[in-house]
């Protein structure tokens, strides 16, 4: 087996104990790159001559027998929306593809502090703001499984890094699903992590950011793998105090009573869920039972209203913001994606978006109330397959495509953390679910995520299908 087929965890142990080398797993990652990436346009800015001398840094410190971090010579990505030294944190824009970096974001700081080798960096819609991974910057990133269907988004290039072998971990970071919605897209594994346990800002940004993006924005690791998601968090949370909202908490919270209670919805109140997402939480339910977990069909407090609450707070701020910019630098997919969520859902007053910030208080306490019985729920990722490239260019294509994602928004609405793994398959699709805990209970997901990639098989390295 070559080197960019290991998961992070295997390659890790083959560098410390002397079996591989840094420099080895680097070229072999580059190399799979090379061969792949023209295909798929997931990794936009390639550093193989900086990863190259990282990784001879990284062989000479074990040579002199130097205390090695956990992941110590494996070759990952980051999104081009987060701040990395001496590089644009272009976000997919044309007008900041000089805006140069002057020191790493936090979780940047973090991959390269626990030993990963940063090999490139991947693509995101301009702004960060569709599901679709496009931009007028660096091109249209494909589906590795059909190029005609989005990668999804907006780290569409990290999924797709990740299941082409293009390195073991890439970041990515999710607001309304923008890393689970990837993760199942590509058929990967995705952890969205819960508010606070990642530390989180861009030292370029001039400013604070709107109050929805406090506290629904987090970043999270893509990975083939579910140990890897566990060891990929464990990185990147590493502490920051410069971000007010680190939770300086165990990676491991109290064990919840036994058996565990997991609340399924295989079809998702709002509208539709195509049968395949429905069956897929069915056959999750079916691998966590099987495993001693007690399953049940039932739904969490007001789901529908978070899913509107959501939108009011996020559409307000976006409106005030992102929107004027989006008109003055974004390109004409992105202008009209979000131009046909602002028609389908109106910016509101300050009263009206006050109140909403209240309601999002008093339905998170419902939910935890909830998360005391059912430790666990299960989800569909999207409620329809991934939708064809450009799908969300039209107001009646966007809108179709948002009440896919309605499955997907509660998570940031509540601060809560989503692992998305693949469950079946669909043609030559994998469908896939989210599961969902309370804040802090990363752990509970990832538990449950290992019954079912158990069950399931772990996800290997594809092949891009040529268009």
């Amino acid at each position: 087996m070559e080197l960019w087929q290991y998961d992070a965890t295997d390659l890790a142990r083959l560098i410390r104990t002397g079996r591989a080398s840094a420099r080895e797993a680097v070229d072999s990652v580059l190399g799979r790159l090379d061969k792949v990436n023209p295909a798929i346009n997931a990794v936009v800015r390639v550093l193989g001559d900086e990863a190259r001398a990282v990784a001879e840094t990284a062989d000479a410190a074990r040579a002199r027998g130097h205390a090695l971090p956990p992941l110590h010579g494996v070759p990952v990505t980051t999104k081009v929306n987060v701040d990395q030294t001496g590089l644009p944190t272009d976000n997919g824009v044309v007008p900041l593809k000089d805006f140069i970096a002057t020191e790493d974001s936090p979780v940047v700081a973090n991959l390269k502090h626990a030993g990963a080798i940063i090999v490139g960096r991947t693509n995101a819609p301009a702004f960060s703001m569709r599901i679709f991974t496009d931009n007028a910057l660096h091109g249209r990133t494909l589906n590795a499984r059909d190029p005609e269907l989005t990668p999804g988004g907006s780290s569409g290039g990290a999924g797709a890094a990740t299941a082409t072998g293009i390195g073991a971990i890439a970041h990515g970071n999710d607001i309304g699903g923008s890393v689970r919605i990837p993760a199942y897209c590509n058929g990967v594994v995705g952890l969205r992590t819960g508010f606070g346990r990642i530390p989180s800002f861009n030292p370029s940004a001039p400013q604070g950011r709107p109050i929805g993006a406090v506290l629904m924005a987090v970043q999270g690791p893509h990975t083939r793998t579910v140990r890897d998601a566990r060891l990929a968090l464990e990185a990147m949370a590493r502490g920051d105090r410069r971000d007010w909202r680190w939770n300086d908490v165990p990676m491991q919270g109290p064990p919840p009573a036994r058996p565990i209670k997991v609340a399924i919805v295989p079809e998702a109140p709002g509208g539709r869920t195509h049968p395949a997402q429905g069956a897929a939480v069915r056959l999750a339910g079916k691998h966590l039972q099987a495993a001693g977990y007690v399953v049940e069909e039932i739904l969490p407090p007001d789901m529908e209203r978070g899913v509107e609450l959501w939108h009011l707070i996020c559409v307000t701020d976006v409106f005030g913001g992102l929107w004027p910019q989006m008109q003055k630098m974004g390109d004409p997919d992105g202008i009209a994606s979000m131009q046909g969520w602002l028609d389908l859902h109106k910016p509101t007053d300050l009263p009206t978006y006050v109140a909403a910030l209240t309601e999002r208080e008093g339905l998170l306490l419902k939910w935890m109330r909830f998360f005391q019985q059912w430790p666990l729920v299960i989800l569909p990722t999207l409620c329809d397959l991934p939708p064809r490239q450009r799908a969300d260019t039209t107001k009646a294509g966007q809108g179709e495509i948002l009440e896919s994602m309605r499955v997907a928004l509660l998570a940031p609405l509540l601060g809560l953390p989503g692992l998305a793994v693949p469950v079946g398959s669909h043609g030559k699709l994998r469908t896939g679910v989210q599961i969902m805990a309370m804040r802090n209970r990363e752990d509970l997901c990832l538990d449950a995520g290992e019954v079912i990639e158990a069950a399931e098989g772990v996800v290997t390295p594809i092949d891009p299908v040529r268009g």
